[in-house]
């Protein structure tokens, strides 16, 4: 497999030498790239309540921070340069994004986290920092110079008294100005510097999930415990008398240390939990107990009537999806949910994990698929589209 967006090197070259190991400079990756959006509509998008955005500011030596919502007042009175407008999730608001980020869904999809793009005038930037995750950074239009080098944590230090994190110790190794096409992949921890070289700079960053092992186990044991009954209890029929009763003794720590493990060794469980906390949304708010309604409650006659007429299902643009295999059946897991399924959708709901987007030849018409799709429709994790 040689995905487009590695410019001809093998995936397997790619997760061997680079992937978590080193940056990697691409160029001229995506010669025919087009910004999903220009400048004017990411301003649009800075503007709206539900979207989570982000203008930075430096002045000589000081830096401002500022979070969306923004409006016409706040972007007319930017200075000329040295300020960055970053827009997160794009690829929820915008289906051309999302389809820029189905170009790096050669590593596992619930790995993806979004879309992030930046727009700068000249000298903008957010100053030298790190990331806790992988990340590849697409030159959209115009030119960034990205300053690379050195491995950072928690423990490096940063600069004091200013509302965006910036090292205090940064020395590249490396310097690149990136053209139009051009991607730099950089691993967790890595040290990077972006300015913009020019006025009119957009910056696609598709950012990966790593999560927090304080996240893991702190998702893990509410699942289970929201799953628990009062019943489940700690028991001690075989207590024996202590020479103190104030004292811990090592019995009563293995026995919850084997508590413990027999919920950790739990594979069934943790499969369950990992499919409904990787699936859920990043923004949306999904109820435990249902999925949003779609303002409109399609019925099979008309799910039919639509493909017929050579519609396309798209998947929701805020929506995950992601399968397991057990035995001969697909269990199909959408934005937090276990989706009940019947053996015989297994290819479509492969199809479903895999694309975005769906056209009435790529699956078969059974009562089975149709029921499946509708589902998903009228719950708006799916929609319809020409």
């Amino acid at each position: 497999m040689n995905p487009t967006a590695l410019a001809g090197m093998s995936l397997n070259t790619f997760l061997s030498e680079y992937w978590q190991k080193k940056p990697l400079l691409i160029r001229n990756a995506l010669p025919q790239i087009e910004s999903p959006v220009d400048a004017d509509v990411l301003a649009g998008l800075a503007c709206e309540d539900a979207v989570e955005s982000r203008l930075i500011i430096r002045d000589g030596d000081s830096w401002d921070l500022q979070h969306g919502p923004f409006n016409d007042e706040i972007f007319s009175a930017l200075p000329e340069t040295d300020w960055t407008l970053l827009v997160q999730a794009v690829d929820h608001c915008v289906p051309k994004a999302a389809e820029l980020l189905e170009l790096f869904n050669f590593i596992p999809r619930w790995r993806i986290d979004d879309l992030m793009m930046s727009y700068a005038n000249k000298g903008g930037g957010v100053g030298p920092h790190f990331d806790h995750y992988d990340v590849f950074l697409v030159q959209a239009s115009g030119q960034r110079k990205w300053e690379v080098g050195g491995r950072y944590d928690e423990s490096s230090p940063i600069r004091e008294n200013l509302p965006v994190k910036i090292l205090k110790d940064f020395h590249p190794t490396d310097s690149w100005v990136l053209d139009s096409g051009d991607i730099l992949y950089l691993p967790p921890g890595i040290g990077h510097n972006g300015i913009a070289q020019g006025d009119g700079c957009i910056t696609c960053s598709v950012g990966f999930r790593t999560p927090a092992h304080s996240e893991i186990l702190r998702e893990y044991t509410d699942y289970l415990g929201d799953r628990l009954t009062e019943s489940s209890r700690y028991q001690d029929p075989d207590l024996t008398a202590q020479r103190n009763t104030g004292e811990i003794s090592i019995h009563t720590i293995e026995k919850f240390q084997q508590i413990i493990s027999d919920y950790v060794q739990d594979s069934a469980a943790i499969s369950d939990w990992f499919g409904r906390y990787i699936t859920t949304p990043k923004y949306q708010h999904v109820n435990d107990l249902e999925f949003q309604q779609s303002e409109h409650a399609y019925s099979l006659t008309e799910l039919k009537s639509q493909l017929a007429s050579n519609y396309c299902l798209a998947r929701n643009e805020g929506s995950r999806f992601a399968f397991k295999t057990e035995a001969k059946h697909n269990t199909l897991f959408v934005d937090g949910h276990v989706i009940e399924t019947q053996p015989n959708s297994n290819e479509l709901i492969a199809l479903l994990c895999n694309q975005i987007m769906l056209q009435p030849k790529d699956f078969t018409q059974s009562e089975d698929n149709l029921q499946l799709l509708l589902t998903l429709l009228n719950h708006s994790s799916l929609y319809l589209t020409e």
